[in-house]
């Protein structure tokens, strides 16, 4: 579905007013996300996971200089085919609620989202509807404003967008900031059922520990590095099966592991690239 080579992403700014400088956001990455695959991108504030997700999605600011490849469905992913496909084959599950207009109704705001999906006008409205149906937003949740609905709630429409797009990728990002444990678990197992219907879904997220029950394989980032990419089942016992350092430390970091292993303090001395 989306195979990613060797990418680099490079973004300006000034040291002086005439002095422009370029700053390395993030170095070398390659992935292959599969059809009906959660991956999984992990990694702390600043490792490149949003900025990953803008990149593939032609999302970047003016002025950005990125280096590799990218190929989606076997096809060089362009700036002019990211431009037309965005909304269509690739979605994007934004991480601020802001993402949605203040001043529409739900399912008014999801029937835009089949339109730009080239949904005729005449079945968008009911397309919305049912999806939002599908996320299980009620009639009220339907008609009310953004500022009238839970977190999860808003989540959810925005899932509901892309849902209606029909897209192939899906990128979520951080879905599940802010929400309580039973709207977090609501929102993850719907890119989850996602990934079922055959799509291929991009999980960015900082919490490796929500991430494993619904994802397939995970990758680690850490500053602008791809430190180490592995199956969900390498997170299992004492970390055994994982090859970098930091990768072991987050795993042993969780609450319901050691927490407090010295394997910890070495492996965020300094980034371990595998």
């Amino acid at each position: 579905m989306l195979h990613i080579d060797q990418l680099t992403l490079q973004l300006p700014y000034y040291r002086r007013w005439w002095q422009r400088d370029w700053a390395t956001c993030f170095e070398n990455i390659s992935l292959t996300i599969l059809p009906g695959e959660v991956h999984a991108i992990v990694g702390a504030s600043g490792a490149g996971k949003s900025l990953l997700a803008y990149t593939i999605l032609g999302l970047l600011p003016e002025g950005a200089k990125t280096n590799g490849q990218l190929f989606f469905q076997s096809e060089p992913l362009t700036p002019a085919r990211q431009q037309r496909l965005r909304g269509r084959e690739l979605a994007l599950i934004p991480q601020s609620l802001n993402a949605l207009d203040p001043l529409a109704r739900s399912q008014r705001q999801v029937s835009w989202a089949a339109l730009r999906a080239g949904q005729p006008k005449a079945t968008a409205w009911q397309s919305a509807h049912q999806a939002l149906t599908h996320y299980q937003l009620d009639e009220h949740a339907q008609r009310a404003f953004p500022h009238e609905l839970s977190g999860g709630m808003a989540r959810r429409v925005l899932t509901a967008m892309a849902h209606v797009s029909h897209a192939n990728l899906i990128i979520a990002d951080e879905p599940s900031v802010g929400l309580d444990p039973q709207q977090r678990d609501r929102v993850l197992m719907a890119l989850k059922a996602l990934a079922d219907q055959g799509k291929a879904v991009i999980l960015i997220t900082h919490d490796l520990r929500h991430a494993l029950p619904i994802a397939d394989n995970v990758t680690i980032m850490r500053q602008g590095l791809c430190v180490e990419t592995t199956t969900t089942a390498a997170f299992q016992g004492h970390g055994d099966a994982l090859h970098s350092g930091y990768a072991k430390a987050l795993w042993h970091a969780l609450p319901d592991n050691a927490f407090t292993s010295p394997i910890i303090m070495n492996a965020l001395e300094e980034p371990s690239v595998a």
